[in-house]
């Protein structure tokens, strides 16, 4: 096997909130009286919130961003959050990577009850090694050191790590942190988007990634149906 390290995205990855998500926070900005386009805002779901407010939203100044990024979090736990669910065979892939020896670590923004909640419904938290959430970091992806964090947690050298996520911004992450991205078109974005962003392999959801995964020598170009 060529990795032995399998750092997951969770939202859009392991669970199907991407539409939860960028529903609340385009209700929130319309609280604050900006119409943000919902096809706009899937450009850039995964991306960091405050950079994605600062280029959907330039007229806020930081203080404001923070109140509707609060307002967002509020709104998605009270309103969508119990409505989401996790993608089909998580468990079955996180059981297949360690039964070969690998190790398995969650790299994501999510913090508090949210984040509680996605694990619940994952049901895998015996075959998940270590985590970097948003309680560990300020910034979210693409910046590496979300990953970097679970990188080392879960001590595994970057060059026997993969991680895999549904946007560009995890595959940036990634290449930041030293280490492989695959993609899954869970997340709204194209196979090419993602190949381009850097993901050795594209499939169309978790489960379907795995023979890729488990590859001893993975192309550069390779995509999965």
């Amino acid at each position: 096997m060529r990795f032995s390290g399998y750092i997951f995205d969770v939202e859009g990855t392991l669970i199907d909130s991407v539409q939860h998500n960028l529903l609340s926070l385009q209700e929130s900005l319309a609280d604050f009286g900006i119409e943000a386009p919902y096809e706009e805002l899937q450009l850039y779901t995964g991306l960091d919130g405050n950079q994605t407010l600062q280029l959907v939203a330039p007229e806020l100044v930081e203080a404001d961003r923070k109140r509707v990024l609060e307002a967002q979090g509020k709104l998605y736990e009270r309103k969508y959050l119990a409505s989401v669910k996790a993608f089909t065979g998580v468990r079955e892939v996180f059981l297949a990577l360690t039964a070969e020896g690998g190790r398995i670590a969650l790299a994501t923004d999510c913090k508090g009850a949210t984040l509680r909640h996605y694990l619940s419904l994952l049901a895998a938290d015996d075959l998940i090694d270590s985590m970097a959430c948003g309680d560990d970091v300020e910034h979210g992806k693409p910046d590496p050191r979300l990953v970097g964090l679970a990188l080392r947690k879960l001590q595994v050298p970057a060059a026997l790590a993969v991680v895999i996520g549904d946007t560009p911004y995890d595959a940036e992450a990634a290449s930041g942190a030293g280490t492989a991205s695959a993609g899954v078109l869970t997340g709204g974005f194209s196979r090419e988007t993602l190949l381009q962003a850097g993901c050795l392999a594209v499939a169309q959801e978790v489960r379907d990634l795995i023979s890729c995964l488990k590859a001893d020598q993975p192309s550069s170009s390779e995509a999965v149906e």
